[in-house]
């Protein structure tokens, strides 16, 4: 199972792209708002027990000072992405891809592009595919859709 989670409500019209993306690759996923400044107690125990819960990978988004997906790193040992969100206390988004960017050593965040939630989900799958052999086979049935989609905007141009 996938958690996505994000610091406020705003932030799901980006996270909503990780949540498609798994549903399109039958991946389990729960979604929920926990705040790491306006909610650190939620945070902490969500990390502490996420495990537990049988979640596998955690995809964190967070605009703004963006502690969110490295304070859940910090109290747990599952793979955590972190989705820089531009929200509208944001400067341009840099501070959130800085904020998540800039880990320090021993606690890492893998960290995808500015509202980069549909790789956060593809990348959060190609990490359980890694013991899901069938989830592997949907993962390499996308690529092959995503080519084929290119291949026929191709023959769309027309010169």
């Amino acid at each position: 199972m996938v958690a996505i989670i994000m610091g406020s409500k705003s932030d799901w019209a980006v996270m909503e792209q990780a949540a498609e993306v798994l549903k399109k690759l039958e991946v389990a996923h729960t979604v929920r708002i926990i705040s790491a400044h306006r909610t650190p107690d939620l945070m902490r125990s969500f990390a502490q027990h996420a495990r537990q819960e049988g979640i596998h990978v955690i995809i964190a988004g967070a605009g703004g000072a963006a502690h969110l997906p490295g304070m859940v790193a910090s109290y747990t040992t599952l793979p955590v992405i972190g989705v820089p969100v531009k929200s509208s206390n944001s400067i341009d988004g840099w501070d959130s891809v800085l904020s998540i960017l800039q880990m320090p050593n021993g606690v890492p965040v893998a960290t995808v592009a500015l509202n980069g939630a549909k790789n956060a989900g593809i990348l959060a799958a190609q990490i359980i595919s890694l013991q899901d052999a069938p989830l592997a086979q949907k993962l390499e049935a996308y690529k092959q859709q995503m080519e084929l989609e290119v291949l026929e905007s191709q023959k769309e141009l027309k010169p």
